[in-house]
């Protein structure tokens, strides 16, 4: 058997992880086992808050069309036109004499 081989075999077998020298084999392992743990965490972390990203930007465009839809009907129901059509309905009329100004004089 070729020294590649028989390495292989060796891998296979698992011997390097019950031979005199396996605990740093162990350690190694350990070690590489948890740097994959804390990745996996990372992960789902980063794409939680992805998530939550998203949700707030589509909420943020519902509350922008709204507050836009608001604003446009305040402003129609500002106009000269619209008003005078309420105080019609209310049987209200304009004034036909001016105002007067009263002047107050305070004396000492």
């Amino acid at each position: 058997m070729s020294k590649f081989k028989k390495s292989i075999y060796e891998i296979l077998k698992g011997n390097f992880l019950v031979s005199n020298d396996s605990f740093k084999n162990w350690r190694f392992i350990l070690f590489i086992v948890g740097l994959m743990l804390l990745m996996i965490a990372s992960s789902h972390s980063s794409d939680k808050k992805v998530m939550e990203i998203a949700r707030l930007n589509k909420k943020i465009k519902e509350l922008r069309s709204e507050f836009l839809d608001t604003r446009s009907i305040s402003m129609r129901l500002k106009l000269e036109s619209t008003i005078k059509n309420k105080v019609l309905a209310l049987e209200l009329k304009p004034s036909e004499t001016p105002p007067q100004v009263i002047k107050v004089i305070l004396k000492k």
